[in-house]
Parts: structure tokens; C-alpha cells; sequence
């Protein structure tokens, strides 16, 4: 009992800890980029690409909001086999992404090479970029977003879990607001 007391007052806790004022931006700005008519792609790995799936599901079906990710196998094989693993998703938005676009990466350690090349890809060609990651505060990923949510924890399924609810708030958000 000890161990899920604690693990669950820590999980709350992180989720309190929400930074309200930048989830209301995230959601004002996936507001604008349906209004211009762009679309909201993210893109995670494993557990974060899941999140990734849900998370694109909820925005078009339940928010209005055209969200796709680049979990289909054979996309992510393709790129990572022709421009190597760090590479595939700078490369995907490079064949996918539009300048009207927003992207989304999310990362629990906030150091995977394939979602801070595609940050940086992202800036440069002027694509909006929200991150999420967690563990180290000064991680390489928490700087890269024009909005950037940091998760003050460094257990996985704590950060993982807490994305999932920042960003399913975010889609409440933009249904009910």
C-alpha cells in the first residue's frame, strides 16, 4: 500500500504542478493554426508516440482540430533506414509539414536525437514548435519550443502519464472554451 500512496501523491502532485498559463497558450495557439487552415502533427517515441496517437485522435475527432502523428511503421522505418534513426523525423516533416503547421514533440528525458533534430528543422524552416519532456530541468528539448512544458519529475511513467493529461486537458480546453 506504502508504495502506491506515495507513487500516486507524487503523480498529483506533478499534475497540479501544471503550468496553467502555458497550456492556455498551447490551446490558442492550435486554435490559430485550424483557423489558417494547418494542422498539428506530433510526434513521440514509444510510450510518447502513443500519447502521440491519442492525443491526434482527440484533437480532430473531439476538439475540430486536424492533428496527425508519424507512428505508421512503414514511415518511420522508411525514413530511419534512408536518413538514419536521429534523422527520420526531420526528414518527415520535411516530405509532411506545412509552414501553417504546429508540432508538437514530446520526449520524457527530453535528449532523443530524432525529436531534437526535427525541433531545430522545425524552428528553422519558422514551423511553431510546443515541446514536452521531463527529467533534467536544463534538457536539451526545454528550450527548443516557442512553447516549452517541462514535467519536474524523472520517472518515466510520472512524466509520461502527465503529458497524456496536460495534453487531453488541452483538447477539453479547446471543446468546452
Amino acid at each position: 500500500m506504502e508504495f502506491f500512496e506515495r507513487y500516486l501523491d507524487n503523480l498529483t502532485k506533478v499534475i497540479l504542478d501544471a503550468p496553467a498559463h502555458e497550456l492556455t497558450l498551447v490551446s490558442e495557439r492550435l486554435r490559430r493554426c485550424s483557423e489558417v487552415g494547418g494542422k498539428v502533427i506530433l510526434v513521440g517515441n514509444g510510450g510518447s508516440a502513443a500519447i502521440a496517437s491519442h492525443v491526434a485522435v482527440d484533437l480532430t475527432k473531439t476538439a475540430g482540430v486536424r492533428a496527425v502523428n508519424f507512428n505508421e511503421s512503414s514511415l518511420v522505418t522508411c525514413f530511419a533506414n534512408d536518413y538514419g534513426y536521429e534523422h527520420w523525423v526531420k526528414e518527415a516533416l520535411h516530405s509532411f509539414a506545412d509552414d501553417c503547421d504546429v508540432l508538437i514533440l514530446i520526449s520524457s528525458s527530453g535528449e532523443s536525437l530524432n525529436i531534437l533534430n526535427g525541433a531545430l528543422y522545425a524552428s528553422a524552416r519558422g514551423i511553431s514548435v510546443i515541446t514536452l519532456s521531463g527529467f533534467a530541468s536544463e534538457n536539451s528539448l526545454s528550450t527548443l519550443g516557442d512553447i516549452n512544458l517541462w514535467v519536474d519529475s524523472s520517472e518515466y511513467n510520472i512524466v509520461e502519464n502527465t503529458h497524456q493529461i496536460w495534453l487531453l486537458a488541452i483538447s477539453d480546453y479547446l471543446v468546452t472554451c
